[in-house]
């Protein structure tokens, strides 16, 4: 079912609330909250996705913050973006 097709059921419920039975409601409603929850979202492969789930995890990101991060990895490295740089009074754990 696409967006639309939702909306227009939504809007057609709420314009004859009475009628509409609560276990007809609870779907439209779980339908359009998992629509908004994903409506940002790109769909990859089925190995992909495992990737980034397994990644995400690692991180301890989110799905979205995790390719929002690799997206940027790979600009700043691709020098489609400026890399960021480090803060010279900043704590820096380890050795060069």
């Amino acid at each position: 079912m696409t967006v639309i097709d939702t909306a227009t059921l939504i809007e057609d419920a709420a314009n004859r609330i009475a009628d509409v039975s609560r276990p007809d409601l609870q779907i439209m409603l779980r339908r359009t909250a998992l629509q908004l929850r994903n409506s940002g979202s790109i769909a990859f492969d089925d190995d992909m996705e495992e990737a980034l789930r397994d990644l995400s995890g690692e991180l301890g990101k989110t799905r979205n913050d995790t390719v929002r991060f690799i997206v940027r990895e790979w600009m700043e490295k691709n020098t489609y973006l400026p890399v960021h740089e480090l803060d010279e009074d900043c704590d820096i754990d380890g050795s060069a």
